[in-house]
């Protein structure tokens, strides 16, 4: 059977097997990503959103619905039969409009394809597009960087995802040893986004996310603001009732355990007070406008001597009830995060 087809008919499995959990509830957004779910449009997406239609949950009237994809996947064609199924917003992992920078990657598309893959989207009807834009790269210098930054405002975009590199063990960066940019460079790359960015009309709202007004994630909100979402597929990531877990990443074994009506999950969590109010309070202070203690009633006692401690160093700000990071704690976030948890 084509992995296509393998995959959509145990996708109806566990979509049908959770489908319970859903009642009562209203869905608010749906997000088709985790690699290049373009390859499975329109088809495939077509029939997901005939049984999200079909099952009686309740769907919000304005639900954001986004495709992910990858510039080289995309064309006109594409993008109107997507705009024609429901979907709202496109999600492109452009990365660069650099070519240096896309080779040292190893993306497969040029800067070229990605500029006209976001113009495609927006002559197809797409009014709400985000990109993600990679900095740190393996000799990236300020000049290039730059480069790619002066073309963003003759793009129809509406978000921006800002990441910087990390070499992580095992991947091919790490095992030749590439060297990323250090601090004062680094900084120098992130100085220059922030200024360019809302020169362009996108505000920063989270610590990697920009916006123009009112476009905003509604996706992503979810996950920082810890409303509960189901993942659907190998890998995907849940978080229901206070629990997280995830499926396998097999997609042949996770085609399996649901063909044997066992669980496909492989990995889950529940954290218990302290450590989840912790955490969540830790998820929550991404967000630019912070976090509203009030919702969390009685801190343990060390979370409020972090807080103390954090707001001496410079890196919080608390006025009554909500407590917010400074820009030099935007810029240490994991220092801060490991304080608090």
């Amino acid at each position: 059977m084509p992995l296509k087809h393998l995959l959509q008919e145990h996708l109806k499995i566990e979509w049908e097997r959770k489908l319970p959990l859903l009642q009562g509830k209203t869905i608010v957004s749906i997000y088709f990503g985790g690699g290049t779910p373009t390859l499975f449009a329109p088809s495939g997406i077509s029939e997901i959103l005939k049984w999200v239609k079909q099952s009686g949950v309740s769907v919000s009237s304005d639900c954001e619905i986004t495709m992910e994809g990858n510039p080289e996947d995309g064309s006109k064609e594409l993008f109107l039969g997507l705009k024609e199924l429901g979907i709202n917003r496109i999600s492109l992992g452009v990365q660069s409009l650099d070519e240096r920078s896309l080779q040292t990657l190893e993306r497969i598309h040029s800067a070229q394809r990605a500029r006209s893959a976001i113009q495609e989207a927006a002559q197809a009807g797409f009014q709400n597009i985000s990109i993600d834009l990679m900095y740190d790269l393996p000799g990236q210098t300020e000049s290039s960087w730059q480069y790619t930054l002066d073309q963003l405002a003759d793009l129809p975009i509406q978000h921006l995802s800002l990441y910087n590199l990390t070499i992580e063990p095992h991947t091919s960066f790490h095992k030749r040893k590439v060297q990323i940019p250090d601090g004062p460079i680094s900084l120098a790359f992130l100085t220059r986004a922030l200024e360019k960015l809302k020169q362009i009309g996108l505000e920063r709202y989270e610590i990697s996310a920009f916006a123009k007004k009112g476009r905003e994630s509604r996706h992503n909100l979810g996950y920082w603001t810890g409303r509960p979402f189901l993942g659907y597929g190998p890998s995907a990531f849940s978080y229901w009732e206070g629990e997280r877990f995830q499926n396998i990443a097999h997609l042949q074994r996770y085609a399996r355990l649901l063909k044997e009506g066992k669980s496909p999950v492989d990995f889950q969590e529940k954290l218990s007070d302290p450590a989840s109010v912790k955490e969540r309070l830790a998820i929550q202070l991404r967000l630019k406008i912070g976090v509203d203690l009030s919702q969390f009633g009685s801190l343990p006692p060390e979370t409020g001597a972090g807080i103390e401690k954090l707001i001496n160093l410079g890196f919080l700000t608390q006025d009554g009830n909500r407590l917010q990071l400074t820009e030099r704690g935007m810029l240490f976030y994991d220092s801060v995060a490991t304080e608090l948890i």
